[in-house]
């Protein structure tokens, strides 16, 4: 054999190296899961082969969710984020647009429009921010090439193959966010499969680009939640300076009410209303420019958190949907 020949098949397979390492066609992790979704549910094994082959790692991806967490912003600053009159007025155009779907959501679910409004304003900017990286890609990076969370990962890269299937799209043609979170509601997979409704009837499940079946969605994921309809959410309170810190909520593991509102009270944090003694609450104390400002959260608020575990958040949504709700004509 020639040396121009030699060379030609060396940069063939050097070629043929390169592709294999940029998709995941040839990773035994990949082949683990294609023989799991071929035994257990029923996939054709060549089909899954093209969608893995496709299937590329990012960087960007890994690096992104590898960033070390910027410092928590204080209440002040994180509210600014949301609490815009840009956000309020974009809000009320996406509800003026979709007036019958939120109406009939908050009619079936017993879930106020202007919290699954808000919700959709805070996670996507009404799906105007809704994620630039393909779902396929976002999943497979991140189950075969981020182990400390690569059984999470997998699992959802598992479930979004499986609701692709059953809802016929192109699993290389849908975008999320570099985790995976899609629509807009942002819903990871496995929340797709188990919250996700066919809201407008066709018989497709689709939160990327269907807005009322994306409206109903994040309702169904209230209700399913524990939503109370016609309860209240979030009160304002006082606190005494003595009230220790452990007693207001300091992380995730936190935000679940297991003290009541009497309780609080005997520890110094009172609502600024009534509310019945033996309802159970968290208290919450949120830093502004000059002080602190406190609140005592009810079960809906915790509801709430179940979206977003974070008690920032939670309040940003709430707030948001009260601002909504001021000018809404319902």
């Amino acid at each position: 054999m020639s040396l121009s020949a030699r060379l030609c098949l060396l940069l063939l397979s050097l070629s043929a190296a390169v592709s294999a390492a940029e998709n995941y066609s040839e990773h035994p992790a990949a082949l683990a899961v294609i023989d799991e979704l071929v035994t257990q549910e029923g996939f054709d094994r060549g089909e899954l082969n093209a969608v893995f082959a496709q299937a590329q790692r990012k960087d960007k991806i890994l690096e992104a969710i590898s960033r070390p967490a910027e410092k928590v912003k204080p209440w002040y600053e994180y509210r600014a984020i949301f609490l815009t009159e840009q956000r309020e007025e974009e809000g009320l155009a996406f509800f003026e647009k979709h007036r019958e779907a939120f109406l009939r959501a908050e009619a079936e679910f017993g879930v106020p429009a202007e919290i699954i409004l808000a919700i959709i304003g805070v996670e996507t900017y009404y799906g105007r921010i809704a994620g630039s990286y393909r779902v396929l890609d976002a999943l497979a990076t991140l189950a075969f090439d981020y182990p400390r969370r690569s059984p999470f990962f997998t699992g959802e890269l598992k479930h979004y193959l499986i609701l692709i299937r059953d809802q016929g799209f192109q699993p290389e043609q849908m975008m999320g966010s570099y985790a995976g979170a899609m629509g807009y509601g942002q819903f990871m997979p496995s929340s797709y499969r188990s919250y996700a409704v066919d809201f407008d009837g066709d018989d497709v499940i689709d939160i990327w680009n269907n807005p009322v079946d994306a409206i109903g969605s994040i309702a169904n994921y209230f209700v399913r939640h524990g939503w109370r309809t016609g309860e209240p959410v979030v009160f304002a309170a006082d606190a005494d300076a003595a009230v220790a810190e452990q007693n207001f909520v300091q992380g995730r593991s936190d935000l679940e009410p297991v003290r009541t509102v009497a309780e609080f009270a005997a520890l110094g944090v009172t609502a600024r209303r009534e509310l019945p003694p033996d309802a159970l609450a968290t208290a919450m104390k949120f830093e502004l420019p000059e002080g602190y400002e406190y609140w005592l959260g009810l079960h809906n608020f915790y509801v709430i958190t179940r979206y977003n575990h974070s008690a920032m958040y939670a309040m940003s949504v709430y707030q948001l949907s009260q601002r909504l709700a001021q000018r809404l004509a319902i």
